[in-house]
Formats: structure tokens, C-alpha cells, sequence
């Protein structure tokens, strides 16, 4: 029976036979930056350590992890902490290599510090106090004491999770840390809407073949999303009846992918966190430059094939980017940042840049280590790939100018007035 895409895409990915839910977990399918190399895991870490002095050292210092497949990154960091017992090296874990001057001197998690805060451009602001941090004085107790982990996942529980990493099915409210959502919010249903002689109709797809066929004009809240997020696909009427001033006209070969749900679906994860960063981490696009038909695709086992929504396959579509950032400031009430993956590595520490040379001759084998270690972030900052990925930097209850140095540039992404 043909439905909307966005239910096609529920039942597909989260039904109980479902492609996240059943079986061995998107890692067995596609390649991410978590899966790819320990580097992105170790850049994260020092994003922990740096939020967890801006906030203060809070008595629980929560990372949650939406969409967390099978707790892949939950582990790495839990390590990394130091919550198992194990060293970490400069708040680096020895992953990624020393900066030229810079010490790599071995240590314990309680005695890692935060580093410098620097001041950086944002994109907008409210021009009150109301995201300034309000920062505890007092005696500090090392992280790995106060770090509370969250896997937010509908796949069952994986029995060789370590106890400490909580399991749940619902994002928790009251979260003081730092949310991460890595390549969730692509998977998150969407509806796909054509244009027809008779106006902008939503695509119904039938999910055991995936043939397509026309449904139902759009409610009036998706074409307002459309006329305001999607416009390249419109053109101006000074007769249209839509609020926005535009027609449902599209351009040629119009096909366009309706992010409503996923603005939704973040601004809810964003209102649950009470203080600290919600950053989410994808493929997407800008206003400006929406991709012609859209960029709704398949994976199964490593091979980009068509969407088919039967449950046997990955069926993902870019994210709306700067209508995602929109809908979660609305709720924070903070400035955002949106930047590359490639400088919000940079900014932690993970910068790809070879190693010196002399290294090689004081210690041959440091510099094979770090030879490697540069080369894995070379590839996670590759615009061409794992670095084309988009870093949505979503503060609550602080400035964005808490934030790392250089995690991000300034991008025009606000919507007409």
C-alpha cells in the first residue's frame, strides 16, 4: 500500500524489523566519522573537557549521544574519559599528534584542565545575558567522577556495553553537558513533494518497490516551510495567496524534500538540555543552494543503491541546515554557530598536518604514530568527503564565544523577514 514517504522512512529504519533496529547496526552498511578513526572521538574528548570548565565543573557533566547506533562513539569516549581507569594523555589520548611545541606529557583525567577560552564572531545574538554562563566556584572533582553517559537509541541494548553508559529510547531532559547528534538528523523521516498542474502534491511511495506515485495537496505548514526554506523551487506572485508572496511555480525537474520534521525533531533535543551544547553533526545544504531533486538515497553494505523503503536498506536525504539551526535557537534563545567539519576538527586539536620531520630522527617510531594519526584526520577533514560534513554548534545557557577558537566562520543562513 503507498504511503508518505515519511512513514515509508519510519517503518523502513525504526520499525520493529526495522534497518537501525534490527541486525548489525549502520557500521555493518556505511562508513562515518566515528567509525572511521579514533581521531574524531579523541577531538570530541577535548570538547568535553573544554565545555565541562566552561560550565564550571558541574556536579554531573551528561554527554548524550542521539541516534547512537551501537554505542560505537559512547564507548571511545567512556575510555577516553578515564571512567575505566585507563590514562588519558594531555586530554588527547595520544591519538592525535602534538602540535610543533607543544608538550605530550603523560597524565592522569583529574589532572586535565580545560583549555583557553577565545573569543569568536557569531552568527546571531540577542544582545542580553540570558546565554551567559553562570560559572560555580568550589573545590573540583576530576570529570571521570561527575560524567554521566546517555546512548539515545531504538535498537535493543548491546550486551558488551559497559554498564556505566546509560541505554534509553528518549532523549533525558534536564541535560548539563553536551548533546551530540552524529548523522542523526539525515535519517530522520521527511516527506517528498512534486509539483503538479494542480499545485504542490506530496509523493506517496509503495515501500515494497519503491514506485511513486502522486498524494495529497501540502498541508498549508509545509508549503510555508517550502516558500520560506526551499524557494528555489518558487518563483514571486504578487497574487499568491501563501503568506510567504510566493506561488507554487516550481522550476525545472522541481523535486524538494520537506525538513519540517527535522527542524521539529532537533528543536526538541535542543529544549532538553538545560546547560551546555547541542552540536549535530551532517551531510546538508544551504538556502541558497538546495540540490536540484533533492538527495533522498539508499546504502546496504557499503554500495550507494536506490531508496527502496522495505527495511533493507539506509534511506537517508541531506539536511536543511540552516533551517534546523533556525528552529534550535528558537528554543535556546542562544546564538549558534554553523561551520565545516573541517574547522570544527581543527579548532579541537585535529588538524591532518604532517608531523615535523626531526621527529623522525629523535624518535622514529613517535613519528610513524603520528604519521598515521595526521593521515586519519586528513580524511576526516577532506571537504571531498567525511569533511563536507556540516557542524551545527547550538549553545544553551552560554555564549557562543565560550566556545573553541575557530570552530566555525560566519555563514549567512537567516531566513527572509
Amino acid at each position: 500500500m503507498a504511503m508518505r514517504w515519511h512513514q515509508a522512512m519510519e517503518r523502513a529504519l525504526y520499525g520493529t524489523d526495522g534497518f537501525f533496529v534490527s541486525g548489525a547496526g549502520p557500521a555493518a552498511h556505511f562508513r562515518t566519522s566515528v567509525h572511521a578513526s579514533p581521531v574524531f572521538a579523541d577531538a570530541l574528548l577535548r570538547l568535553i573537557h573544554h565545555l565541562d570548565g566552561v560550565l564550571g565543573h558541574p556536579s554531573v557533566f551528561d554527554v548524550v549521544d542521539v541516534g547512537a547506533g551501537r554505542g560505537e562513539l559512547l564507548r571511545a569516549l567512556f575510555v577516553g574519559v578515564g571512567v575505566s581507569g585507563e590514562p588519558t594523555r594531555s586530554g588527547r589520548s595520544g591519538l592525535i599528534p602534538a602540535r610543533v611545541g607543544s608538550p605530550e606529557t603523560p597524565t592522569t583525567t583529574a589532572t586535565v584542565r580545560p583549555s583557553p577560552v577565545n573569543p569568536l564572531t557569531t552568527t546571531t545574538g540577542y544582545g542580553d545575558d540570558s546565554c551567559a554562563s553562570d560559572l560555580t566556584v568550589g573545590g573540583w572533582v576530576p570529570l571521570a567522577q561527575r560524567v554521566r553517559f546517555t546512548a539515545v537509541e531504538l535498537a535493543a541494548r548491546p550486551d558488551d556495553l559497559p554498564e556505566e553508559i546509560a541505554w534509553t529510547d528518549r532523549i533525558p531532559a534536564g541535560v548539563t553537558g553536551l548533546l551530540l547528534a552524529t548523522e542523526w538528523l539525515d535519517n530522520v523521516p521527511l516527506d517528498i513533494a512534486v509539483h503538479t498542474q494542480h499545485g504542490w502534491h506530496y509523493l506517496l511511495v509503495d515501500p515494497t518497490s519503491g514506485e511513486e506515485t502522486i498524494g495529497d495537496p501540502l498541508s498549508r505548514a509545509d508549503l510555508d516551510w517550502l516558500s520560506t526554506w526551499w524557494p528555489s523551487s518558487l518563483v514571486p506572485d504578487s497574487d499568491s495567496s501563501t503568506e510567504s508572496g510566493f506561488r507554487a511555480t516550481p522550476t525545472e525537474h522541481a523535486r524538494v524534500e520537506i525538513g519540517r520534521n527535522r527542524d521539529e525533531a532537533w528543536a526538541d533535543a535542543v529544549g532538553n538540555v538545560e546547560r551546555g551544547l547541542a552540536l549535530a553533526v551532517d551531510y546538508g545544504h544551504l538556502r541558497a543552494e538546495r540540490p536540484v531533486d533533492g538527495t533522498l538515497t539508499g546504502y546496504r553494505a557499503g554500495r550507494q543503491v536506490p531508496p527502496v523503503p522495505d527495511g533493507s536498506c539506509d534511506v537517508t536525504a541531506h539536511v536543511a541546515m540552516d533551517s534546523v539551526a533556525s528552529a534550535g535557537e528558537r528554543v535556546a534563545r542562544c546564538a549558534y554557530l554553523l561551520g565545516s567539519q573541517r574547522d570544527g576538527l581543527r579548532a579541537l586539536g585535529a588538524d591532518g598536518g604532517r608531523p615535523p620531520l626531526s621527529l623522525a630522527v629523535s624518535d622514529p617510531a613517535g613519528y610513524v604514530r603520528a604519521l598515521a594519526a595526521a593521515s586519519a584526520a586528513a580524511e576526516l577533514t577532506d571537504a571531498a568527503g567525511l569533511g563536507g560534513h556540516w557542524w551545527l554548534w547550538q549553545p544553551v545557557g552560554l555564549s557562543a564565544d565560550r566556545l573553541p577558537a575557530g570552530c566555525a566562520g560566519p555563514i549567512d543562513t537567516a531566513a527572509p523577514s
